[in-house]
C-alpha cells in the first residue's frame, strides 16, 4: 500500500481542525470547593500534548492515582483529578524526564493513520529543547499549585 505522510503543522488551519490535532489544559482547583472554581490555568498546545505521551510521561504520571470518571486515569479525551498532597511526586516524574530527554536528538511520532480512502500517516515532529522549557515551565506551575494548596485538573 502507498502511504502518504503529512507532517502537522501548526501554522496550517487544516491541519489544526484535524482530530488528531489535540490541546489539553490544566486547571488549579480545590477538589474540597463547595462550587467550580478555576483558580489558574496552564494551557498545553498541540506540540507538547503529543510530546507528553511520545516521551512516555503521561504513562509516568499514570502511576499516580489520579481521579476520572471513566476510571482510566490520566488520558487522552478524558478529564481527570491530582490531589495536592500527590503534587510533589509529579514534580520528581517531571525532574526525571528533564534529566534524562536529550536535547541533540529531535524526534518524530506518529500521531495517526488512515487506511481508507487512501493511506495517510500523521506525524509530528518534536523539538527536545522546546519540549524541556515547557516541561520547566509545567513544573513551576506544579510547584505553585503544591504551594498554594490546589489539586490539579487535567483537560486532555
Amino acid at each position: 500500500m502507498n502511504v502518504q505522510h503529512i507532517l502537522i503543522d501548526d501554522n496550517n488551519p487544516r491541519h489544526r481542525e484535524l482530530s488528531i490535532y489535540r490541546t489539553g489544559k490544566i486547571n488549579r482547583v480545590k477538589l474540597q470547593d463547595k462550587t467550580y472554581t478555576t483558580y489558574c490555568s496552564f494551557e498545553i498546545g498541540a506540540h507538547d500534548y503529543a510530546a507528553l505521551f511520545h516521551y512516555g510521561i503521561v504513562e509516568s504520571l499514570n502511576k499516580l492515582p489520579f481521579i476520572s470518571e471513566s476510571g482510566n486515569g490520566l488520558d487522552s479525551w478524558d478529564e481527570s483529578f491530582l490531589h495536592n498532597s500527590l503534587l510533589s511526586a509529579m514534580t520528581g516524574i517531571i525532574d526525571n524526564y528533564l534529566a534524562t530527554i536529550n536535547t541533540e536528538k529531535n524526534e518524530m511520532t506518529l500521531l495517526g493513520w488512515q487506511d481508507q480512502p487512501v493511506g495517510i500517516a500523521y506525524l509530528r515532529d518534536i523539538d527536545p529543547k522546546r519540549f524541556l522549557a515547557f516541561l520547566g515551565v509545567l513544573r513551576e506551575f506544579v510547584v505553585e499549585s503544591e504551594t498554594e494548596g490546589c489539586d490539579l485538573e487535567f483537560i486532555l
